[in-house]
């Protein structure tokens, strides 16, 4: 009886050779396990397309829903952005997938699990730091690393071979899709100074095909998640997946960026966040009237560990949970209201209210008050100048 192996199976090129190459090269009764993690369309026909290549079973399970509450949220909380721009869809998609896999691999006795990842991607990286936290007695079985299909090219014509089916659009592209993003590498991206071609959109419209005119929505938030599109209210699912349409209709939410692999290499990728891409800036907007100035530099200052920590695959981790903890006390009082403009790829709040709110009107009014004595600031300002008083003068 042969051993058993779970295969992270997306349906696309890599997972579908894979899936063949466990089994007649290696042996395995491979069992399948595809995450519904809002791809939308992705999903039909996956199963029928697993148990035709060779899978013993397949399991296909709806973890929107836990995708959005449990990973997607709590990385909004913390504001994450990777160098900068990248909103970490592909990354934060990685340690859920990698947790259910464990879980299966445990309930169908297999010795293994696998994934599509190659040698020199961050993927990798995820899905076993992910597999040896939870279950580190079970081995990672990791294809691009052991066999002799170097290039997509070998994969197709591997493909072909055995008479698995293709689509067009994944043998251009390496796409990998969820409900919080859209990511594009491969063909005319590998060249860095060569512009992304018209099948690398697909979440967001091109700024040309934009509306002319622009958009305005509210978003509720409550304890820092969202909770409301225009006052009705919606689950974390459904909040991004209808941002989505939304804010892509507007071409929001796409870049296009050269990015430093956890591995050392630099890699050029296309990305479409447009759902994200509103509640994070509509989250950071609310936070200044929400968030006291040293909480909001407390937890900017560890904003970028974070994003790295997701970013190199350390979710289940303790300094992860330990920075979760301390960003969400931050976000107990981050409840209110944010108003957007949504234009030609651009997300501009322009109104946001809480009653929480730390904006003091009569404070900061230029109209006559007395919540404030302007005469204050003189000695606010001198003892500020203590430390500095004759710097100039000290100077070689």
């Amino acid at each position: 009886m042969a051993d058993k192996i779970v295969l992270a199976y997306s349906g696309g090129l890599d997972t579908s050779v894979i899936l063949k190459w466990l089994q007649v090269e290696r042996g395995y009764d491979v069992v399948t396990f595809t995450a519904d993690l809002g791809q939308e369309e992705e999903l039909d026909g996956v199963e029928a397309k697993a148990l035709k290549t060779g899978a013993v079973k397949a399991y296909i399970e709806d973890l929107k829903e836990e995708f959005a509450r449990d990973f997607v949220f709590p990385m909004l909380r913390g504001a994450a952005v990777y160098e900068g721009r990248y909103l970490l869809g592909t990354s934060i998609a990685r340690p859920l997938i990698a947790k259910k896999m464990v879980e299966i691999a445990k309930k169908e006795g297999a010795v293994a699990v696998a994934h599509g990842a190659t040698g020199k991607g961050n993927d990798q990286v995820r899905f076993e730091l992910t597999t040896m936290a939870l279950a580190p007695e079970i081995k990672t079985v990791a294809p691009w690393r052991e066999w002799d299909l170097l290039s997509r090219t070998d994969l197709n014509a591997f493909a072909e071979k055995h008479n698995i089916h293709i689509s067009s659009s994944n043998k251009r592209y390496s796409i990998d899709r969820n409900m919080l993003h859209c990511s594009f590498e491969g063909a005319e991206l590998e060249d860095p100074y060569l512009e992304p071609e018209a099948g690398s959109y697909l979440m967001a419209k091109p700024i040309e095909q934009a509306p002319n005119e622009p958009e305005y929505i509210s978003i509720d938030f409550v304890k820092g998640d969202a909770v409301a599109i225009n006052g009705k209210k919606m689950s974390p699912a459904q909040i991004i997946m209808t941002l989505n349409k939304i804010a892509g209709n507007h071409g929001i939410g796409r870049i296009d960026i050269v990015e430093s692999r956890f591995v050392g290499m630099k890699s050029r990728g296309v990305y479409e966040t447009p759902g994200g891409t509103v509640l994070h800036a509509a989250h950071r907007d609310l936070e200044g009237i929400c968030l006291d100035r040293e909480e909001i530099s407390l937890r900017d200052a560890i904003m970028n560990r974070y994003a790295a920590v997701i970013y190199n695959g350390f979710w289940f981790s303790p300094e992860r949970e330990a920075m979760q903890a301390l960003i969400d006390k931050t976000q107990e009082r981050m409840t209110g209201t944010v108003r957007l403009k949504l234009y030609k790829g651009c997300v501009l709040p322009v109104g946001r209210k809480s009653p929480y709110s730390l904006y003091n009107q009569e404070i900061v009014t230029f109209e006559e008050s007395n919540a404030y004595d302007q005469k204050d600031a003189a000695g606010f300002i001198k003892l500020n100048g203590l430390r500095i008083r004759g710097y100039g003068n000290r100077k070689v």
